[in-house]
């Protein structure tokens, strides 16, 4: 992967950016794996629900096989693509028996690669297995929190766990965020880190490109009258004047933890993530 940087010819191409990936294959995508988006660009029966968004340009969505439960059965990955639904890279794969589906990139993936799900799989990036007859110390992605629900943990671009032990029926990963839990020893798991780990390098550099993408502009509380947020008011720059941030609509904001006291999941988190600094 490389980042290509634009000539500066004009005011948008100054500052922008994007990032060129060679194992990329610009082809169309598979039709029959293909399904039209409903989009309401933030809208709940008109009324809008998610502030900023809308105008965004035509996608379709790829259906993306995250539980990979063809076991046993080799597939060939017959390209690599970008979905525009996801940060990370897709990988186009027809198995043995000729069907053909849609699966996340992990790193180092290239077209023409061999992967496999199951018990009868080797080690080897890309390969899915479940947790306890993977070595510790590996770097995995698209991890299950229940054995047959499918990939919830570390799917975005870059994002890995390392699994740390096998114990008692359970194992143990680190996040890249640094939180520790455990999850059932049969859950599966992608061996390998997630593709396009250089995707936060880039840089939009005009505000269009962001309409693109399916977002309006935001503006700050602080420059809004009184009547429509409780930072609003006074003339000139003024602080926030409150003894905690708000929302527009009155509850606290700007790192209130919003997680649920007392969530059935709490014994499975060993350690918290680690604080921004």
């Amino acid at each position: 992967m490389a980042i290509k940087v634009y000539k500066k010819n004009t005011a948008g191409r100054r500052n922008m950016s994007k990032i060129v990936v060679e194992e990329l294959d610009n082809k169309k995508p598979e039709k029959s794996l293909l399904r039209m988006i409903n989009y309401k660009a933030g809208r709940s029966r008109g009324k809008i629900s998610i502030r900023f968004r809308g105008g965004r340009v035509k996608r379709q969505y790829r259906l993306v096989d995250f539980k990979m439960n063809k076991l046993n059965i080799p597939g060939t990955v017959k390209a690599i693509e970008r979905d525009p639904n996801r940060s990370a890279l897709i990988a186009l794969v027809s198995y043995a028996d000729g069907e053909k589906r849609y699966v996340l990139a992990v790193k180092g993936l290239k077209k023409g690669d061999q992967i496999m799900s199951g018990e009868q799989a080797p080690i080897k990036e890309g390969n899915r297995l479940s947790l306890k007859n993977i070595p510790v110390g590996t770097f995995l992605s698209n991890i299950e929190f229940f054995p047959g629900r499918g990939g919830q943990i570390a799917r975005s671009a870059g994002n890995y766990a390392i699994l740390q032990a096998v114990d008692g029926g359970r194992a143990i990963l680190k996040m890249a965020s640094g939180e520790i839990r455990t999850v059932q020893e049969d859950c599966m798991a992608t061996i390998g880190q997630m593709s396009n780990f250089e995707h936060n390098s880039y840089r939009i550099g005009k505000a269009g490109r962001r309409r693109y993408m399916g977002w309006r502009p935001s503006v700050r509380g602080t420059v809004m009258n009184p009547v429509d947020h409780p930072h609003g008011g006074g003339e000139g720059c003024q602080p926030i004047g409150l003894k905690h941030p708000k929302t527009p609509w009155g509850k606290p904001a700007l790192g209130k933890k919003t997680r649920k006291k007392g969530k059935y999941s709490d014994k499975f988190i060993l350690k918290r993530r680690m604080k921004r600094k």
